[in-house]
């Protein structure tokens, strides 16, 4: 108890200090600062990013011309026009942005290349990357770096900093089908993402409870399956603003369509795609799982794939495989008759594996990369090399024990089992996120390198546009630290320092994210 006060004192003083000037969430790499300090002042009328002499990319450049936009926007809205720019001081009027490698139309990979440099030094801002996407981590660093004394002058310390993520997957997911989630709702939540440095939206657009996606090839899924064909759905302008909008701050969009299981919602819209349950020998008029035995199944998977895999540009697919319930293929006579004609026994398992192994080939034939739940692995499914197995569960075997597993057997991993965000519990649960180390497992160097990162996951049982940004937020900037940011930056209390400032930040940017603890912002949320 005496250890927890003492704690909770720490925090209390760290709340009613003054905000640091320079704090950077997530922390970067390597940050120096020169012995004598100094700042450049930073006059708004005239400040401008500009490019670099020699870099690869220039004005045209989408990517980088939107983001100047946003990020002049978010440093100097406040900014009065009248406002008197003090004579004295070195003024820093552009930011030079240098870019090594042409490409400004693409969109983000597993291996984009993240890393920047910046400089602040007497008059002279300069921010040097491979790609346009280490760019845009570093323009985020440079807004988070700039602040505004008493009299209202805007200045960045001097200060030189050389950052790189520490892992290259570094996602969150939002749950679209237990609650509608608006569209504005979703872009807000990816501008947020860009500000943590976060780089794959984990869409996990369809489930049980709904059908929100609006699918071409077959419209009668979200006209039978969304909470309502009109209002809760996804159109193909929402999805391709969606992906757009997240490509223009470097992240990527992985659509999750979890099959055989958690597809109830498909059912009305696809007849005869999941399994009839029985009660003794009658149908009782309820339906399971997406029905394995089928030839008709498979021709519907692949068309919906196929439409899937040309509407959501990234490699990889999420394809679930996770908790699928057998009572319902087990009441069926047919099912069983199947499952005795291919010699399974009442090893159903391996009926899971005959489907999963089918989608596998047909994703796989349509050029695409897969993404799968633990249970696919857990259950012998025979999987690509180049499967990535996503670890969520906490119940049963301890999850490190399962990344250990899985690395061990050759496969990449995923890790968001202790980063189920929609748990919550009173108090500091940001601490439990922050305090994980994703590569804690027995293994080889080779195995640890075979995790590539993980994911915060929000799922939507008791979650929607309501209440979503002050659960997420700054919470998933714990998880956003761990992923990015080196191994040995763990010191609790300079966490808590930086990330109530950076909460702080995220307040004056118009986004609804919830205290720490006690203490105050200088700007208070103020869309009200």
């Amino acid at each position: 108890m005496a250890a927890g006060r003492a704690l909770l004192l720490l925090l209390l003083l760290a709340a009613l200090g003054p905000e640091p000037a320079a704090a950077v969430w997530p922390q970067p790499q390597a940050e120096r600062s020169p012995p004598g300090g100094g700042r450049c002042l930073l006059p708004p009328r005239r400040f401008r990013f500009s490019y670099a002499a020699g870099s690869a990319v220039g004005p045209g450049c989408a990517v980088l011309e939107a983001a100047f936009q946003r990020y002049w926007a978010l440093l100097f809205a406040a900014a009065r026009p009248t406002e008197n720019e003090q004579p004295w001081g070195t003024p820093c009027t552009q930011l030079l942005v240098y870019v090594a490698l042409p490409g400004c139309d693409g969109f983000p990979s597993l291996d984009s290349k993240e890393s920047y440099k910046l400089s602040v030094s007497e008059g002279s801002l300069l921010l040097s990357a491979d790609a346009v996407w280490g760019a845009l981590r570093g323009l985020e660093t440079f807004s988070q770096l700039v602040g505004r004394d008493e009299n209202g002058t805007y200045y960045i310390n001097k200060t030189e900093i050389v950052d790189f993520p520490r892992f290259p997957h570094r996602g969150l997911l939002l749950d679209t089908s237990r609650h509608y989630l608006p569209l504005k709702a979703i872009l807000e939540t990816l501008d947020v993402m860009a500000y943590n440095k976060f780089n794959v939206f984990h869409w996990h657009i369809v489930d049980d409870p709904s059908f929100p996606y609006e699918s071409w090839t077959f419209p009668e899924l979200s006209k039978q399956g969304a909470f309502n064909a009109m209002t809760h759905v996804y159109t193909d302008a929402d999805v391709q603003m969606v992906i757009e909008y997240a490509r223009l701050r470097g992240i990527r969009v992985i659509a999750e369509f979890d099959t055989p299981g958690h597809t109830l919602s498909w059912g009305p819209g696809a007849p005869g795609l999941l399994t009839p349950c029985y009660f003794g020998k009658d149908p009782s008029g309820t339906y399971g799982p997406i029905n394995p035995i089928l030839n008709s199944t498979y021709e519907f998977v692949t068309s919906l794939f196929q439409e899937v895999s040309a509407v959501f540009p990234d490699f990889f697919l999420h394809l679930g495989g996770d908790e699928v319930d057998f009572t319902c293929w087990k009441s069926n006579p047919k099912i069983r008759a199947f499952m005795k004609e291919m010699g399974f026994g009442e090893d159903y398992k391996k009926l899971e594996s005959f489907y999963i192994q089918k989608l596998l080939d047909i994703v796989y034939s349509l050029g695409k990369g897969y993404i799968v739940w633990q249970e696919v692995f857990d259950n012998g499914v025979k999987l690509r090399p180049d499967t990535i197995i996503h670890v969520w569960k906490e119940n049963g075997m301890p999850y490190m024990e399962e990344m250990a597993n899985v690395t061990k057997a050759g496969y990449r991993a995923l890790l968001s089992a202790p980063w189920y965000l929609n748990h919550i519990s009173y108090g500091q649960d940001w601490m439990a996120a922050y305090e994980v180390e994703p590569l804690k497992f027995e293994g080889s160097p080779e195995q640890k390198d075979r995790v590539i990162g993980g994911e915060a996951c929000m799922w939507g049982e008791y979650v929607d546009v309501t209440n979503l940004a002050p659960r997420l937020w700054p919470r998933a900037g714990a998880v956003a630290e761990r992923l990015w940011s080196n191994a040995t930056v763990r010191d609790l209390q300079d966490a808590y320092v930086r990330l109530a400032d950076f909460r702080c930040k995220l307040l004056g940017r118009g986004i609804q994210a919830q205290p720490l603890y006690v203490g105050y912002c200088e700007n208070e949320f103020s869309r009200f």
